[in-house]
């Protein structure tokens, strides 16, 4: 019962999961507005259960460390937004939506959360600092791929989508692979700043001598850690079901009203990246900020990497042309995000000021969304 406490957004979830399926002719089929509350109480019952799945995801990254931690937190959050996105794709049939919320994705992680975490964070510490390597790489990668993947597909001919869709497909695996094998193996310092411990000298004795102090936390015990990955993979399929029941009320509520072409994409954006959003803030206001950019430009580019090799082969199945290929106005905006975000971040500190540039591109993103451009 002391574990099961904890999992309240879980139960609810498999409590939301049984009822949508099961009462579900009763409130699609009773107009618009109950289908919208119900659609709104199904978005935060997922948000719920996705925090609980980047909790757990916490849980097993702070047994590993850093690099290996923040990339457990990154790719939980890019599966819960895979998975979702599928089958919104499925239900919508949308051919701009996997873009869309690409787009709103990067925007959200690079200008919301770094521009958010820096701002509050250099109120509170000042100037705050990571390892430069670590954001360098990121930002190279992430460039690289969206304009692989999202910027030369605008000016290739209609007919050669196929051949380059393979081709973008085994590039960003590749691309990943080596990128995996770089955070994770000889250049993982890359990703990893060493703080300096500022425990009492007591306290860092009796850690060193493995008395009280320096026992584990009860939450990194073995059977604790079985749990937490028992708990994760529960919550994914939970999420998936309910993603399912949320896509088609989505559809139902919204049908016929005046709503911004972002808003679907937004939302699935949103629902993947608000555990990591409380995350890094919480690393923020800690003065941990190498956590905030894993945890930011990491999410950003396992969105690219993992998300268009997904969406390309589910064209290629279907054998529909799926429209990645970002507009002018996204173009303009990923470019000014990824500029400000190679001067900022290329010192190894980030202040105030810097984090409040990234937060006012990503009020303007919000404002262009809100206005349907």
């Amino acid at each position: 019962m002391q574990k099961l406490i904890p999992e309240w957004p879980l139960l609810t979830s498999i409590i939301a999961v049984v009822a949508g399926y099961s009462l579900e002719h009763l409130w699609l089929g009773n107009g618009q507005l109950l289908a919208g509350l119900v659609t709104v109480a199904l978005v935060l019952i997922i948000i719920g259960a996705a925090m609980r799945v980047a909790n757990h995801a916490e849980v097993l990254a702070e047994k590993v460390g850093d690099p290996y931690g923040t990339m457990i937190l990154t790719l939980s959050a890019v599966l819960v937004e895979v998975m979702i996105l599928i089958i919104m794709m499925n239900n919508e049939h949308s051919p701009t939506l996997g873009r869309d919320t690409i787009y709103s994705a990067v925007m959200l992680d690079m200008n919301g959360i770094i521009g958010l975490a820096a701002l509050l964070g250099g109120f509170k510490h000042g100037e705050q600092v990571y390892n430069d390597d670590s954001s360098k790489s990121y930002v190279v990668m992430i460039l690289t791929a969206m304009g692989v993947t999202m910027v030369l597909p605008r000016m290739l001919p209609e007919t050669n989508w196929v051949e380059f869709s393979i081709f973008n497909i085994a590039a960003m695996v590749v691309l990943y692979g080596v990128f995996l094998r770089m955070q994770t193996g000889p250049h993982s310092y890359f990703f990893a700043y060493n703080y300096p411990d500022k425990r009492k000298p007591k306290q860092k004795k009796l850690d060193q001598q493995g008395g009280a102090a320096g026992a584990e936390p009860h939450h990194q015990a073995p059977a604790n850690l079985w749990w937490s990955i028992i708990v994760l993979i529960v919550g994914v399929v939970l999420t998936g079901l309910l993603a399912e029941v949320m896509s088609t009320g989505m559809s139902v509520s919204t049908k016929g009203l005046p709503l911004p072409p972002l808003f679907v994409a937004v939302v699935v954006a949103l629902i993947s990246a608000s555990p990591e959003i409380l995350t890094a803030l919480r690393a923020a206001l800690a003065n941990r900020m190498q956590s905030v950019i894993n945890i930011a430009l990491g999410a950003s580019l396992s969105t690219v990497v993992l998300t268009v090799p997904v969406i390309e082969l589910i064209s290629l199945i279907q054998g529909e042309r799926i429209v990645m290929a970002l507009d002018p106005l996204q173009m303009t905006m990923v470019g000014l995000t990824l500029i400000v975000a190679a001067i900022n971040l290329n010192d190894g500190e980030t202040n105030a000021i810097e984090g409040m540039t990234h937060f006012v591109l990503f009020a303007t993103f919000v404002m262009l969304a809100v206005m349907g451009v």
